[in-house]
Formats: structure tokens, C-alpha cells, sequence
């Protein structure tokens, strides 16, 4: 069929869709509903959709749109559930199991007949980092049953007021009052369920250090205690405040706008605080290895286990800035040390990596400086993987990457990805040319003419795809919280193999034999000349697209996707 996704952004979730719906040889065209009603009427008639599916939206579509075509709404919440802020409510108030639920469109939001539901388990994570995850593999099953029973043709979607199982309740957005953390009654459970609820959007509006800021994220400490509201102490980046019987890391702030002014954003916690208000709190560090065995909050762990070693990592948003990179190429190389056969990179759960911090790069005072040392602190890691010649590595990905991130996990002798991840192999839609050695890892990996089809093109590709184009090697089937335990089990297993010397000896002869017919020092040469150029001018577009995906502006094309791909040779006459 062809199908219009609208969508308030091109975020995870439907790039997810458009991934898996493409899979399954859809044609599939993305308008942004941030671009307005008008955009998105010229969408519908250029695209004259069979369907349209709305993963994620922040406004209702066009009461002419949805009158005159069928259009899906995906709604993160059960039959019945209503509102906004559906996610918040339910993480707030402790729900171990919730829903997603695809509902046609009508005149009241979220109110329309159902068409499919999808339950999954609420675990302890954040709101940003369930939705990639759980709510995303819901969602997608949702999808892709709804327009099955719709291509079809004898479905009728069920009424929820006739549903006896729906609870119909509207819940209105969750206002910051309902948010404020009350540090002297509210215990450590307490707090983190709100700083979860908040996540990444919109964050908890608090005061620290007399700034008013708002709190993004959170995770337990164990040992550390204090005065309720007290700052015990920071660690890379983050900051440790007690709570009424413990303390909470908080990674990210935001500081609030000021009026008139230009939209903020998250920032690690002491960048956002600055030295003057830290004085006197402690730096707490903590070793990767000793991270790995305590119940604290530590952006890098390693352990290791007989032969395997895990060197697990996970980075706000994915992004990697210029220390991140710097004490991850440190950690790796302390991993190097260990006597073991298979080293396994990656998160235990979402995000893998998504290149540069693009974050860290806006807030700087000279952002192409900081864009080209956080570049050359990236590739430095990248070519430590691709050096390592005396063991396996093993990039496992529980969620996304992108850009840089992807190149990270193509350095790897094997690549594993859960089957919900999603990988955006390319640079372009942030004016930039590449780097951390694509020239080298992508046409190897996929051969030329997908390497650059895919680098052109810029499409989301979904972990099945990437199998099949030899971006990745294993497709793991398994549970975001399932997925570290099974990349354990399969780490031990290669491992064991009676093959694995074999395959280390052949990966050093082709690391020679590479080496040979061009060196390393010369990709990165040639890409780090092209990136040069592009930070160090002024009118390169990656500073305003940088700009403008930092700040969530409404900055580039309302169509993100090329159209090329998702209507050539298919359109119907």
C-alpha cells in the first residue's frame, strides 16, 4: 500500500515505523505536522495515501484529512486511555503493565474505534528510554496488525465505549506542580518515579544552587547519604542529591528560558551549574570494574566473566562528547589488558551510540573547535577497535545508532543487533560529510553501491535490513530487558568455539592485507579534511541544522524522507 506517516518529528518512533513498514515492501513517504495543516494537506495530495498512520503527534490532523481518509493514531496508553500525557501518568503512579493502542482519528482526541492494542511491562526505566524500547515494540506490533486487518477489507475496528475491558478516562496533561519533588517527605522511590515520568520532556522544574533548572533522568545511589536536597557530590557530569532515606545521580539539567530568549537544553549537570556553584562538592569517582558490582549510577562498566569481557556503556540520548569518548577509549583500552578471547561492546539496554555530542558542541564557546576535537576524540576510539587484532570484538546493540555511532559498532569484528533497533548509517541530514573511518568500514561491510546508496539516500534502516545489507551480522529476538542476559549467553558460546582461534588469526591477516592496500591513517586523513572544511565555515548549513535539532526548531524539510525511494517506479497511475 502506500502509506503517509505524520508525524510531529522524524524521532525514533517513526523511524521505527517507516523502517518496518518498508520492510514489509510498503511505499512509505513521512510529512512533519510541525510544518502545519497546509504541509500536510499537500502531502495527502501528493502522496494520495491507501492509509495514513500518525506514530506520533502532538496536534490533531486536519478534520478534512481525517474525514476524507483513513488515518491511524498511535496512542502510548490502553483501550480507553486518554490524553497527552498517558506515558507520565502511568510512570508516575507506579503501573507495572500498560499499552499502546492504534485508534482511527475522529473529532475528539484519542476517543476513536480501536484497531489494534499491543500491552507491554512497565519496567524501571525512563519515560524517553520505554518509549524507544517497550512502548516502540508495542507500537510497532499495534502498526503492523492494524493495517493488516485494514489492507484486509473486513475488519471493523471495535468502539471503546463498547469495549467492557476500557477504562475510559481522560487524563490531562501533567502540569510541573504535580511534578515538583518535595525533598524532604518524598522518599528515593518517590523521587525517581517522578524524575522518570519526566525524563527527557519535559523535565522536573526544580532549584539547585539557586539556579532554576529542570532535572533530566535518574538512577540510585547506594552509599552516599546527606540532608534532603543537599548536593553530596558530582561525577562525571552528573550530580548525587539526597533524598528523605537515600540519593539520586541526576546525569542532565536544563536551565529554564528566559523570557524572550532562545530555546535551552539538556547539558550534562555540571556544565549547566558551572564551577562557582559547585564549590566545595566533591568529585566521586568511580572505576569501570568497580561500577560493574554496585548499585550506583556510572556512565562506563566492565566486567568480566571466564573468557568475555563486557565493557558496557550508555550516554544520555546516545550522544558521545569529547570526555565521554576520551574516558571510554580509556576504559576500552584498560578492557584490552584483560585476558580475555571476545571483548562485547554496548549498552545493556537502548541506546548504542549516536556519534558527537551535538549538545555539548551548541553550548560551547567556539562550537567548530569543540565539533572538531569531539570528532578526533571519536575517531580516536573507533580506530582503537579497528587495531584490536588479538581478540573478537562484539558490538552489541540493544537500541539505536547513528551516524558516528554506527561507524563504532562497523569497527566491531561482529555487529548483533536487537531486532528493534534502528540504524542510520549516514550523515547528511547534519550537512556533514562523515568520518570515524566510514570509507573504510561501510564499503567493506556492504560493498560500494549500497554504501553509497545508503550514505545519499539517508533512511533509517531497521536491524533486519541491516543483516541483510551486512551492516550487521546477528539478529537477536529478544526483550529490551532480555537482551543483555542473551548477548551474554551467545558471548560465552563464541567463546567456547573451537573455531575462534581460526577466526582471530584470519581477522589479523585481513587487518594486514587492509592495511596494505590502504592504511587506516589515510581514511581518516581524507575524511577529516572534508570535516574541517565543513566546521570551520561559518556557512556550512551543519551549523544551523546542528542549531536547530539541538533546540527542536523546525529547522529542515517538513518531507525528511528523499522521495526517490519512497515513490519511484511505484506510484499508481
Amino acid at each position: 500500500m502506500e502509506i503517509l506517516l505524520v508525524a510531529s518529528a522524524f524521532n525514533s518512533l517513526t523511524q521505527r515505523v517507516y523502517a518496518e513498514l518498508s520492510d514489509r515492501r510498503h511505499r512509505v513517504e513521512v510529512v512533519l505536522a510541525a510544518h502545519g495543516d497546509d504541509e500536510v494537506r499537500r502531502a495527502v495530495r501528493d502522496v494520495r495515501p491507501d492509509l495514513v498512520v500518525a506514530p506520533i503527534l502532538r496536534t490533531a490532523l486536519p478534520k478534512d484529512v481525517w474525514a476524507e481518509h483513513t488515518c491511524l493514531v498511535v496512542h502510548p496508553g490502553p483501550p480507553g486511555d486518554r490524553g497527552p500525557s498517558s506515558l507520565d501518568w502511568a510512570i508516575a503512579g507506579g503501573a507495572t503493565r500498560w499499552g499502546v493502542t492504534v485508534l482511527q482519528a475522529e473529532e475528539d482526541m484519542d476517543a476513536g474505534p480501536v484497531w489494534a492494542s499491543v500491552p507491554f511491562d512497565v519496567v524501571p526505566a525512563g519515560k524517553s528510554d520505554l518509549y524507544r524500547n517497550e512502548v516502540a515494540d508495542a507500537a510497532v506490533a499495534a502498526v503492523l496488525l492494524a493495517v493488516e486487518r485494514y489492507a484486509g477489507g473486513t475488519y471493523e475496528p471495535r468502539p471503546q465505549d463498547d469495549d467492557p475491558d476500557a477504562d475510559v478516562t481522560w487524563r490531562p496533561a501533567v502540569r510541573q506542580e504535580q511534578r515538583r519533588i518535595d525533598w524532604d517527605t518524598d522518599t528515593t522511590a518517590t523521587v525517581l518515579r517522578k524524575l522518570r515520568a519526566a525524563d527527557s520532556r519535559p523535565g522536573v522544574l526544580d532549584e539547585l544552587c539557586g539556579a532554576e533548572v529542570f532535572l533530566h533522568g535518574g538512577h540510585p545511589e547506594d552509599r552516599l547519604r546527606g540532608s534532603p536536597g543537599e548536593l553530596l557530590a558530582t561525577r562525571t557530569g552528573a550530580v548525587c542529591r539526597a533524598t528523605r532515606d537515600g540519593a539520586v545521580w541526576i546525569p542532565e539539567l536544563r536551565a529554564r528560558r528566559r523570557p524572550g530568549g532562545p530555546p535551552t537544553f539538556r547539558l550534562p549537570a555540571t556544565h549547566v551549574l558551572g564551577p562557582r556553584r559547585l564549590a566545595g562538592v566533591p568529585e566521586a569517582p568511580v572505576a569501570p570494574e568497580l561500577a560493574a558490582g554496585r548499585r550506583t549510577w556510572s556512565d562506563i562498566h566492565y566486567r568480566q566473566d571466564h573468557d568475555v569481557g563486557f565493557l558496557r556503556f550508555s550516554f544520555p540520548g546516545g550522544a558521545m562528547s569529547t570526555d565521554q569518548c576520551r574516558r571510554l577509549l580509556d576504559a576500552y583500552r584498560h578492557a584490552l589488558t584483560r585476558p580475555t578471547r571476545v571483548l562485547v561492546l554496548g549498552g545493556a539496554r537502548d541506546f548504542f551510540s549516536n556519534g558527537i555530542h551535538l549538545n555539548v558542541i551548541e553550548a560551547a564557546t567556539d562550537p567548530a573547535a569543540e565539533s572538531w576535537a569531539n570528532l578526533n576524540a571519536m575517531d580516536d576510539l573507533v580506530e582503537a577497535v579497528l587495531r584490536t587484532t588479538d581478540r573478537l570484538v562484539v558490538a552489541a546493540l540493544a537500541g539505536n545508532a547513528a551516524a558516528g555511532g554506527v561507524m563504532l559498532a562497523l569497527a566491531a569484528d561482529q555487529v548483533w543487533c536487537r531486532a528493534g533497533a534502528v540504524l542510520n548509517p549516514h550523515y547528511r541530514r547534519m550537512g556533514l560529510y562523515g568520518s570515524e573511518f566510514w570509507t573504510y568500514t561501510l564499503p567493506h561491510r556492504a560493498g560500494p553501491a549500497t554504501t553509497e546508496r545508503l550514505m545519499t539516500e539517508a533512511l533509517p534502516v531497521s536491524a533486519a535490513t541491516a543483516v541483510r545489507l551486512g551492516l550487521a551480522d546477528r539478529l537477536v529476538t529478544a526483550s529490551p530487558q532480555d537482551f543483555a542476559a542473551e548477548t551474554e549467553r551467545l558471548a560465552a558460546q563464541l567463546a567456547r568455539s573451537p573455531d575462534l582461534d581460526r577466526a582471530v588469526t584470519a581477522k589479523q591477516a585481513r587487518r594486514a592485507r587492509h592495511e596494505a592496500d590502504r592504511p587506516l591513517d589515510d581514511h581518516r586523513r581524507a575524511e577529516l579534511a572534508e570535516m574541517h572544511r565543513i566546521f570551520f565555515d561559518p556557512h556550512a548549513p551543519y551549523h544551523a541544522l546542528r542549531s536547530a535539532f539541538v533546540r527542536k526548531e523546525a529547522g529542515g524539510p517538513p518531507r525528511p524522507l528523499t522521495a526517490p525511494r519512497a515513490l519511484r517506479a511505484t506510484r499508481r497511475p
